[in-house]
């Protein structure tokens, strides 16, 4: 370091030169919106470029009649300021209502009334709507439910921990990445209907212009026509608890034809996951599963350790509740027992019921595998079937 430059402000170039020449960080960075996929996409975008292209008009026009001013009546130069108080009549109320009647003008007309068409057409979800997709924000994760065809399923992060925790390095999309995206045809205008089970999610996809909240006891709404194939990336864009940065939104955009199929390949799983709730489950394939569970649904909250996090998320290792009965011995559910817990929630609390979000064989893998590891000895399993007869 040269003797002549201050340490901070060594610091500062250091910081600079780094924000400039690391080009593998800023790959992807661009000063302009994604390339919308959407009418409501392109019509944010163009507003924003009308907008945009106004206020700096304004912007140049204003700053120079001051820079003007300024230099032009500046003391040096003999301009005096003038000595009066009270209206100065018609060319004072000139000075007043002119410049207002063209804000006016441009607000309503110019920039008003492209905007108001620009929301009343984001807010019509209803007419010609091609098909429903619910979307559900949960801590932290996305249920997605197609209506019409019956399709449920949760969708959760992907990228391993070790990328989370700097022990690998990162891949190519480094928390929008997730094991069940959402598949919707293009060229169908999808209504979007969003919920959430806890706090207040933002389900967001940039290049779509869509951004809306997911608000518990409330219905939201919005639409989406997608107009190109490929592979779309979003993420929560509220601010909803310790793993907000890990609840990515993954849209994959196809053909008709295409998502026809996927829906009779995922009716089909569906199908087979219930089925594999009537037979009887080893020991072995309980834990094994429950384990797999576990690690993709519980450990945001009580940590791949069986930890937690008290107070807000409490320990399954040693847990009264988790080494309490399973079931009253006419094989009845018990009141706040582990699995009523599992099955129901505890309202209140983080906590959330699991009953309507996973299958019976993830719900006795899970409890199975709980009451099992983190030091937790139990011994005992529950099968699919009791599951089933509990609903």
């Amino acid at each position: 370091m040269s003797p002549t430059v201050p340490r901070s402000q060594a610091r500062l170039l250091a910081a600079l030169g780094l924000l400039f020449v690391s080009g593998s960080a800023l790959a992807d960075f661009t000063w302009n919106f994604p390339k919308p996929v959407t009418p409501i996409g392109r019509d944010t975008l163009s507003m924003h470029n009308q907008f945009m292209i106004i206020i700096t008009v304004l912007f140049v026009v204003v700053f120079g009649i001051m820079v003007y001013s300024m230099i032009a009546h500046r003391k040096s130069v003999g301009a005096q300021p003038a000595r009066f108080s009270g209206p100065r009549g018609a060319l004072q109320w000139f000075w007043v209502l002119v410049p207002f009647a063209i804000l006016l003008f441009i607000d309503f007309v110019l920039m008003g009334i492209p905007a108001f068409h620009a929301v009343i057409d984001m807010e019509d979800t209803r007419t010609k709507a091609d098909m429903v997709l619910k979307v559900t924000g949960m801590q932290w994760k996305w249920q997605y439910e197609y209506p019409d065809s019956g399709v449920k399923y949760i969708s959760t992060l992907t990228t391993p921990r070790e990328q989370i925790e700097g022990k690998e390095a990162k891949g190519e999309h480094y928390l929008l990445e997730v094991d069940n995206p959402v598949v919707l045809p293009i060229g169908k205008k999808v209504r979007i209907l969003l919920t959430s089970t806890d706090v207040i999610h933002t389900w967001w996809v940039p290049q779509f212009g869509v951004k809306r909240d997911a608000i518990p006891g409330f219905l939201r709404e919005t639409w989406v026509r997608i107009e190109e194939p490929g592979i779309y990336r979003g993420q929560c864009a509220e601010l909803c608890g310790k793993d907000h940065g890990f609840m990515p939104v993954v849209v994959k955009a196809v053909p008709e034809a295409e998502y026809v199929a996927w829906v009779g390949q995922k009716k089909a799983e569906l199908a087979a996951a219930a089925a594999s709730g009537d037979r009887t489950w080893s020991r072995d394939e309980l834990m094994a599963h429950g384990k797999e569970t576990y690690d993709k649904i519980c450990a945001a909250c009580h940590q791949p350790t069986g930890q937690g996090l008290p107070p807000a998320f409490p320990a399954l290792a040693g847990s009264k509740i988790v080494n309490g009965p399973l079931l009253s011995p006419d094989g009845k559910l018990i009141p706040d027992s582990h699995v009523d817990r599992v099955m129901n929630g505890k309202a209140g609390t983080a906590m959330q019921a699991f009953k309507t979000t996973l299958s019976d064989a993830d719900l006795a893998a899970v409890i199975t595998y709980e009451r099992n590891s983190f030091g937790n000895t139990k011994g005992d399993m529950i099968q699919p079937a009791q599951i089933k007869a509990l609903r």
